[in-house]
């Protein structure tokens, strides 16, 4: 197999002490592609050094929704301005977490469009997260993609079908972590049966959520390779097919990797 890692965070505790290793273990589990993805601006500069250094990694910079309070003063501009570096081929991971309600949830809209103005200005993918909060996150995505258009993937999806179907009919893609692998997650396998091939990008989403069999351990990149052939056989799909898929799929949304 070859395949994708679309998030992941090799910049955390867990991943960073060792991440030569983690990503040795990738490399020979055919992980061909890893997109590191920032939360917090006092990352941004290590997230991006990570994709420099490394040929098969790339970045994101953008402001988690639990980190929007303590970043008020990052903007749309501010945003555009580090999206410059080649290695920078998306923005967020950005959107919306009424779960946990770390910050207010005015300011994480706020925040959330000012991330969707940037891959609008840009042409780059948003990578949105949503927890708890499907009716404003599908509202405000199709309020900016009103504005202009945009591409972008709902990360670690756990929605539901409806919101799967939403963001298809806007032109986004779902990806897919370890989650579904978990022996109560019948509700996400239904949706993740169903996605359409085209649209379906696969995550780890490490150092969290590790899959079947990995439970317990900080995850890693080369555990996309469990989530794929689960994926696979819930789909009823050839499981390398799908990582083929998935990969194709991963590069035509964050198409600034092919540069």
């Amino acid at each position: 197999m070859k395949l994708a890692d679309s998030h992941c965070h090799l910049n955390y505790k867990g991943v960073e002490e060792m991440q030569g290793d983690v990503l040795a273990r990738a490399r020979s589990a055919g992980v061909v592609a890893m997109l590191n993805i920032s939360t917090r601006e006092s990352e941004w500069d290590a997230v991006i050094a990570t994709a420099e250094r490394e040929s098969d990694v790339w970045a994101t910079v953008g402001i988690h929704p639990h980190e929007a309070d303590q970043h008020p003063h990052i903007d749309t501009t501010k945003l555009i301005e580090r999206t410059q570096n080649p290695r920078v081929v998306g923005i967020g991971e950005s959107g919306l977490d009424y779960y946990y309600d770390h910050s207010d949830r005015v300011r994480q809209q706020i925040s959330f469009r000012a991330h969707l103005a940037a891959c609008r200005e840009t042409g780059l993918p948003i990578v949105v997260h949503t927890r708890d909060a499907e009716e404003d996150t599908a509202a405000i995505l199709r309020d900016e993609l009103g504005k202009g258009a945009f591409p972008g993937v709902l990360h670690c999806f756990t929605g539901s079908a409806e919101l799967a179907r939403i963001a298809i009919d806007l032109g986004f893609y779902i990806s897919i972590s370890g989650i579904v692998t978990f022996k109560n997650a019948q509700a996400l396998q239904a949706v993740a049966r169903d996605l359409p091939q085209d649209r379906l990008l696969i995550e780890t989403d490490a150092p969290f959520l590790a899959p079947v069999p990995h439970r317990g351990r900080p995850g890693e990149p080369a555990f996309v390779a469990d989530t794929c052939r689960f994926l696979a056989t819930l789909r009823g799909e050839d499981a390398d097919a799908l990582a083929d898929a998935t990969r194709i799929n991963f590069h035509t949304l964050f198409s600034k990797t092919l540069a």
